[in-house]
């Protein structure tokens, strides 16, 4: 398949200039190629395919884009030193990465950063490659991750294109949700650090060069503070492709279990996964299944954190999520598929640990803008408020959203009075505290309002279609699952149904791992309204592209208003 006119003479063209819509629609076209001889078994064919993308200069391009322009952790340094890479760097930096000079390039140790893990005193390494092997593994998983999409098991949910944590709770309700079962609550013990680099290799089946490239990064080493680290086992977390990997390594799990234990149901998320039977005979038996099963690539359960337990007890948490049924009599239970009562009602809602969590982050951040104006405290308040809330929209969540805006509310009464501590209560109240269309208590000031747990409204979560994967080309589909992601702010949800999930720039449908950025369509800086008819949703990239054609746009009219002025002063 060779490359269309188009797509061959990007070599020439700046990096502004180049047919980005032309690019992702000729390296689509090679992935979907990829997935369907995957998903038949035709490995030859996945294999010619995949060297044809890695060879393929538009790859190249958008993988270069991919970890230089689109990826959150774009100006976080590797041993290199390099946060960022101006537009005529990454042109060379695509030429670099090309397939045939990965033999003369060595690859770098990844630098070592420890970041703290949420609510715990522990922290984590996350493992920094360089900018160019960033864009190496982003090439590479370009070809590999359609391949394993045709082969991943229904039940895995994490790090996966089009699916998220909510699909995995979804499927844990579909299998409780009529009937009572024991859960075993399993935690691998450092699944990401003890990964067997053998047995991974060997089951990735793709390309001689991919693997070898592969496990020059699996044997990189890590550089922390000048104290170089070899990494015999494990993928580093904090690489592009080692998500993927993570996946790979565990793929075959569920299919193990569901062989050998009869009516077992395995529900995966990345590392985190629990089974359920309805007897505890089955479930132990499970466990001891899947101890075998991880023995052979190097990882084992953790002995105190894995445990077994009755959804009609104790429940189980997963993913901050606490699900647990509940006795109910007959007015509020729930019912069979013949219409029986079954004596209990599932429940699932934010978990007590995720619950402390939150309140802990909204205490230490109120704290810490004492003394800033009322604005400064729900700039900094709302994102955080919006993400949590927007997280738990999917359950039953309603009760909970009011306790943290209880706490909220004495959480902000204590920073006014700190603020003003001569005043009593009713100034304090009166002057903090509004009431915004019919709602009293709203913590606002004229030009900012504080975000309300409560007022997100309740939104279910409709579970991803079977083995469905956004390489088998049904883009309608995906762009509505998109358009109704429990993370996406209703502004953006609103402009993607309006835009009916197209970017207004390239004229692409988004994509799961797209971000999404709001543009004004004419900027505020010259006067543009602030209103959703003056909005448009766009790439990140897209979005660079046209707030560097504003900027240059509102120069040009400067230096207009500066000549006339100019020439109004020479003729008097």
């Amino acid at each position: 398949m060779k490359e269309s006119k188009a797509v061959q003479k990007t070599e020439t063209a700046s990096w502004e200039q180049l047919p980005w819509r032309k690019l992702e629609q000729h390296v689509y076209r090679i992935q979907k190629r990829i997935y369907r001889a995957s998903e038949s078994g035709n490995l030859k064919k996945v294999h010619s395919l995949q060297k044809l993308l890695t060879r393929s200069h538009a790859a190249r391009l958008l993988a270069t884009r991919r970890v230089t322009q689109d990826n959150d952790g774009k100006k976080t340094a590797g041993v290199d030193g390099i946060k960022k890479v101006e537009p005529h760097l990454r042109l060379e930096m695509a030429e670099t990465i090309h397939p045939k000079q990965w033999k003369n390039q060595q690859v770098p140790p990844v630098r070592r950063v420890w970041i703290p893990k949420p609510g715990k005193p522990e922290k984590r390494p996350l493992g920094i490659p360089t900018m160019r092997e960033r864009a190496k593994q982003a090439l590479v998983k370009m070809g590999l991750e359609p391949q394993w999409e045709a082969l991943f098991e229904t039940r895995s949910h994490g790090f996966r294109p089009g699916r998220g944590c909510w699909d995995a709770i979804e499927d844990i309700t579909n299998w409780i949700c009529k009937k009572s079962k024991y859960v075993l609550d399993a935690d691998i013990k450092g699944c990401f650090d003890n990964i067997n680099h053998h047995h991974l290799l060997k089951k990735l089946k793709t390309t001689s060069e991919n693997r070898r490239l592969i496990k020059q990064w699996l044997k990189a080493g890590a550089l922390d503070k000048e104290t170089f680290t070899p990494t015999e086992a494990g993928t580093p977390q904090g690489g592009v492709i080692s998500p993927l990997l993570a996946n790979i390594a565990l793929h075959g799990m569920q299919e193990e279990v569901e062989s050998k234990v009869k009516g077992a149901a395995l529900i995966r998320y990345a590392d985190d996964f629990v089974v359920l039977h309805e007897e505890r005979a089955k479930v132990e038996q499970a466990q001891e299944v899947v101890e075998r099963w991880l023995e052979g690539i190097g990882l084992h359960l953790s002995p105190t954190k894995t445990k077994i337990v009755h959804t009609l007890q104790t429940g189980f948490d997963f993913l901050g999520f606490n699900v647990r049924q509940y006795a109910a009599g007959k007015h509020r239970t729930a019912k069979g598929p013949n219409g029986e009562l079954l004596g209990f009602k599932t429940l699932i809602k934010p978990s007590k640990e995720s619950q402390k969590q939150h309140v802990r982050k909204m205490k230490e951040t109120i704290r810490s803008l004492r003394g800033h104006p009322q604005n400064h405290v729900i700039a900094e308040l709302n994102p955080i408020i919006k993400g949590w809330a927007n997280y738990y929209r999917t359950k039953v969540s309603k009760k909970t959203f009011c306790t943290m805006d209880h706490i909220l509310w004495y959480q902000l009464y204590q920073w006014v009075c700190w603020n003003n501590p001569r005043k009593g209560m009713k100034h304090n109240t009166q002057k903090y505290w509004q009431t915004r269309n019919g709602r009293k208590w709203v913590f606002a000031t004229e030009e900012a309002t504080m975000v309300q747990h409560v007022n997100v409204a309740i939104k279910r979560h409709w579970k991803v279609r079977g083995p469905a994967s956004p390489y088998d080309g049904n883009w309608k589909y995906w762009s509505r699952r998109l358009q109704d992601h429990p993370m996406l702010v209703s502004e953006k949800a609103y402009l993607l149904r309006q835009q009916k999930g197209k970017c207004r720039r390239c004229g692409l449908y988004f994509k799961d791992s797209d971000v999404v950025e709001v543009d004004h369509l004419f900027p505020l800086s010259l006067g543009g309204t602030n209103d959703r008819t003056n909005k448009q949703a766009l790439h990140r990239h897209c979005h660079d592209q046209k707030t560097a054609e504003d900027r240059s746009y509102k120069l040009k009219l400067e230096a207009e208003v500066s000549q006339k002025e100019t020439a109004k002063r020479g003729a008097v």
